[in-house]
């Protein structure tokens, strides 16, 4: 770094001057002598070099700092590290408070009655007073396609469809400070779809409300629903499967509805395993290997926007996604009671079946939006076929023969009822409902006279 001009004449002048006596070195006996004071004329001018630097490097840095505090006084020079901005307060903030119980549609979509949803907006107006020009609440059922025709266009990614509207103010108002309730109640439909967040798609519902000031302020807030649907058990099912050309049927009874949580049993009976159409020979069936599996079939229909359905030749058409998940499996090689003693023969097996707790899973739905989800249980027997021949039957030898028993059957997932009811039922009766009242009573006159006292009520008294 180059110093100023005036360091340097004043280091040259001081340099002049020490090196002059330093010629005269040589006259002393000792050279030590000599040559300590050469090193201590050498050090000198460096020091008052050194010296003048810091003077003026001390100037510079006192005028860069007064430069710094002038800047940071001036507010229009400051850095936004060192103010960060504050965010404008609100005159009011609003909260949606839920009153009614969690949202269930009790049955199908053909027979639930819908649920009851009430609650209120909960205005905090925190300045001395502010005027509402309106104030506004929407119930939306929202799609959301996780593959849609555009990736990065949100029309193609999220379609709102509004249930309802409430329309709180019909003329400007005004609100002083303190909180302000405005009450709201809607009967959801029982045919809407419930609530469904799956791999392929999600179906939520919202309530946005939004409030405008006199100043054009908008004051939003939003919370979502969760819809929720119980299917009544009703009773276990049955269901018979033969496979020709063996006598072979299986009967596998299962519940009509399982739940996300728990576990459910699966009763399987084999029938027909053993065959005596050949004299002294006798044929049977036994089970080597049973595997089961729940699965999760998805599938759904990605909408276009306007903007983009050029790429699938128009509107009004959608791209099909399907997608199948296994939620639970298992491989079974023991456990069946066999009995060859009853005619026929039999092979019963009994087992519980139950959905991981980690498995992202998604209960039964058909929505008009495009989005369906069923599950069906798989199940795959291996059976092996052997012969007997002659008196001792005990003894069994394999042929070589084996089949494969495949069935699937169609399982309802629902969530559970618990002990809640529809709102039809625990509501009290509607003023159409209510009978006719009861037949007036005959006119009694007033009476007259002494009434003898009763024996048991004098014998009471004493």
């Amino acid at each position: 770094m180059p110093l100023p001009t005036g360091v340097r004449t004043a280091a040259l002048k001081t340099t002049k001057a020490l090196k002059t006596p330093s010629n005269h070195s040589f006259d002393h006996p000792d050279g030590r002598e000599s040559l300590d004071r050469r090193n201590s004329s050498e050090r000198k001018p460096s020091v008052a070099v050194m010296d003048l630097f810091r003077k003026d490097h001390g100037k510079d840095k006192r005028n860069s700092l007064s430069m710094g505090v002038g800047r940071s006084q001036s507010p229009a020079k400051s850095s936004p590290r060192n103010s960060p901005r504050l965010a404008p307060s609100k005159p009011a903030k609003m909260a949606i408070d839920m009153e009614s119980p969690p949202l269930v549609f009790y049955g199908s979509t053909t027979q639930s009655s819908g649920a009851l949803m009430s609650g209120s907006i909960l205005l905090t107006v925190t300045d001395p007073e502010i005027t509402l020009q309106s104030l506004e609440m929407h119930l939306y059922a929202r799609m959301t396609f996780k593959r849609p025709v555009h990736k990065d266009c949100p029309a193609c990614t999220t379609k709102d469809s509004t249930i309802f509207s409430w329309h709180f103010l019909t003329e400007p108002n005004k609100f002083h400070n303190g909180i302000h309730t405005f009450p709201f109640s809607y009967l959801l439909p029982g045919h809407v779809p419930a609530t469904a967040h799956n791999h392929l798609g999600r179906i939520d519902y919202v309530l946005e409300a939004n409030a405008v000031t006199s100043l054009s302020e908008t004051i939003p807030v939003s919370r979502p629903l969760i819809v929720q649907r119980a299917l009544q058990p009703t009773g276990d099912k049955t269901s018979v499967r033969i496979f020709p050309p063996t006598n072979l049927s299986v009967r596998v009874v299962h519940p009509s509805v399982i739940h996300p949580i728990g576990e459910f049993p699966v009763q399987m009976t084999l029938t027909g395993v053993i065959d005596n159409s050949l004299k002294n020979i006798e044929r049977r069936w036994r089970i080597r290997r049973l595997n089961w599996k729940l699965e999760e079939r998805s599938k759904i229909i990605s909408a276009a926007c306007p903007k983009h359905a050029s790429k699938i030749g128009g509107e009004g058409k959608g791209i099909l996604h399907e997608d199948v998940r296994t939620l639970a499996s298992d491989d079974v090689k023991s456990g069946w009671k066999t009995d060859f003693g009853l005619e026929g023969g039999s092979i019963d097996f009994e087992w519980s079946t139950a959905i991981p707790p980690n498995a992202e899973l998604c209960c039964d739905v058909v929505s008009p939006t495009g989005l369906e989800v069923s599950h069906k249980l798989h199940l795959e027997i291996i059976v092996a076929e052997e012969q007997t021949a002659g008196v001792g039957k005990d003894r069994a030898a394999p042929t070589g023969s084996a089949r494969v028993l495949r069935m699937e059957f169609k399982l309802l997932l629902t969530e559970r009822s618990g002990m809640g009811i529809s709102w039809d039922e625990e509501m009290p009766p509607m003023y159409e409902d209510v009978p006719n009242s009861p037949p007036g009573y005959i006119r009694v006159d007033d009476f007259e006279g002494d009434l003898g006292e009763d024996e048991e009520l004098e014998r009471m008294r004493h």
